[in-house]
């Protein structure tokens, strides 16, 4: 579940929302905040991931760091970094010293990319108008994101954007079995610039990690 909540996290960067008669507003804040990022040479996020259970108990708490460049992006927590360079995706997992190398759908890398979750709006979901509400003592706009059919993999989505620049500031993701998980993100810098080679795995920097190839 922390995997999977971790790879969906990369998906944020590159949001899809679908365009809903009373969701206009709530669909032009949302373009502007995909455009910030389709534009930009490089960001460079910070985060904590929350999981809560179906009474809204935090169970698991984790910080990280996200970086992206058009359809390329890496993670990195604590007990996982995730490269992806537009092709091939290396998982390491920190605690076995393991990389797992495979080479994703487009829609696999849809479902596991918390930038790509910023192009959600675009496509099966009506989209509520959006809400003021206080992030760290900032105004933001919250807008909630209901599907248009239960075959997908989220009950509702939630997301919040910095009006000031246009940028994520948090995202909740509740799944049909009550669970869900909030992306907090602390810092949000659309300026980075990211040679390719960023969004590689290199394995002189890893000595002694056992790969496994799963292409």
């Amino acid at each position: 579940m922390r995997t999977r909540m971790l790879l969906i996290l990369v998906s944020m960067l590159t949001l899809t929302l679908s365009p809903a008669q009373e969701g206009n507003q709530s669909k032009a804040i949302l373009d502007k905040a995909y455009t910030t990022f389709e534009t930009s040479k490089g960001i460079h996020l910070t985060f904590t991931l929350s999981t809560f259970d179906i009474s809204n108990t935090p169970i698991d708490v984790q910080t990280g760091e996200g970086y992206a460049k058009g359809n390329k992006f890496k993670l990195d927590t604590e007990t996982m970094a995730i490269w992806f360079d537009g092709e091939t995706q290396w998982v390491l997992m920190k605690e076995v010293n393991e990389v797992n190398i495979s080479q994703p759908t487009e829609q696999e890398v849809a479902s596991i990319n918390p930038l790509a979750l910023l192009g959600i709006y675009k496509e099966g979901y009506t989209l509520s108008p959006p809400v003021t509400t206080t992030i760290n003592g900032k105004r933001a706009y919250r807008i909630d994101m209901a599907p248009t059919s239960n075959r997908g993999d989220f009950q509702s989505v939630s997301v919040t954007i910095d009006p000031s620049n246009h940028a994520l500031a948090r995202i909740i993701l509740t799944g049909h079995d009550g669970m869900k998980t909030r992306i907090d993100i602390t810092e949000y810098n659309a300026s980075r610039h990211y040679t390719d080679s960023h969004f590689v795995f290199n394995a002189s920097a890893y000595p002694g990690v056992e790969i496994v190839d799963l292409r």
